[in-house]
């Protein structure tokens, strides 16, 4: 399950960076929140830490710095397109799935301390990671149905659970 959602996370994102207009990927679900390309963009820049704490694991370190997300996006050209956005995306991840094939079962249970969250196994920072991925995913399709929502007239109330804003 893990491995079935990295894998399909950025061909998602390609997908959508390919058929939606710009100004809609960019387009936060309220005012403060991110828009679907900034959910990519940090999607893209936290790929790096992902990465990194795979490696650990794999190195048999027995511990790793938490995340800064300020150090990792500075990384990130934040005036990237969304389709060079999206190629920058899929060329870590691809590199990510290599590292993440040598994994055995064995590997799941290795420990190694989080300096914030305390001991970890690799099993758990896995799982955090797809559940990473949904949870952006869903933020950035929450931020693009919208625009949508607020133009289905009558079937308006039909998304009450899933509109944010009452205006545009």
């Amino acid at each position: 399950t893990v491995r079935a959602i990295l894998t399909i996370t950025p061909e998602k994102w390609t997908r959508l960076c390919q058929v939606l207009p710009d100004g809609l990927l960019r387009r936060p679900a309220i005012p403060g929140q991110w828009s679907a390309l900034e959910c990519l963009h940090h999607l893209t820049a936290a790929e790096a830490v992902f990465a990194f704490r795979l490696n650990c694991f794999l190195e048999g370190r027995s511990e790793f710095p938490g995340y800064d997300p300020n150090s990792a996006e500075e990384r990130i050209d934040p005036a990237a397109t969304p389709a060079a956005l999206s190629a920058e995306f899929n060329r870590r991840r691809a590199a990510s799935l290599q590292a993440l094939a040598k994994v055995t079962e064995a590997h799941l249970e290795r420990r190694a301390r989080h300096a914030e969250l305390g001991p970890v196994t690799l099993g758990e920072l896995l799982h955090e990671w797809a559940a990473h991925d949904l949870n952006h995913t869903i933020q950035a399709e929450h931020a693009l149905m919208q625009p949508l929502i607020l133009g289905s007239g009558p079937w308006q109330p039909s998304f009450a659970d899933h509109l944010l804003a009452q205006g545009a």
